[in-house]
């Protein structure tokens, strides 16, 4: 069963599989799909985007603050 499962996923699609092309909305004349290929399953989706992921703070304290008022006092006095 695996196997029937990734030869399906494996097969390679052609520019007459794309939405744009079926629906008359394409301008290109290409041998293979574009970057802009979308399978039509009879709704347009956007591409899926690379999901954002932030990185973990490793600092708990800045680096550098400003002198506090009592500080600058003492510098000018």
């Amino acid at each position: 069963m695996a196997s029937t499962q990734s030869k399906r996923r494996a097969a390679k699609v052609t520019c007459e599989d794309c939405y744009f092309h079926q629906n008359l909305l394409c301008a290109l004349q290409l041998s293979e799909p574009c970057a802009t290929f979308r399978p039509n399953d009879g709704q347009l989706r956007p591409a899926q985007q690379m999901r954002l992921v932030f990185r973990q703070e490793r600092r708990t304290c800045s680096a550098w603050s400003f002198p506090t008022a009592q500080e600058q006092a003492a510098l000018h006095a």
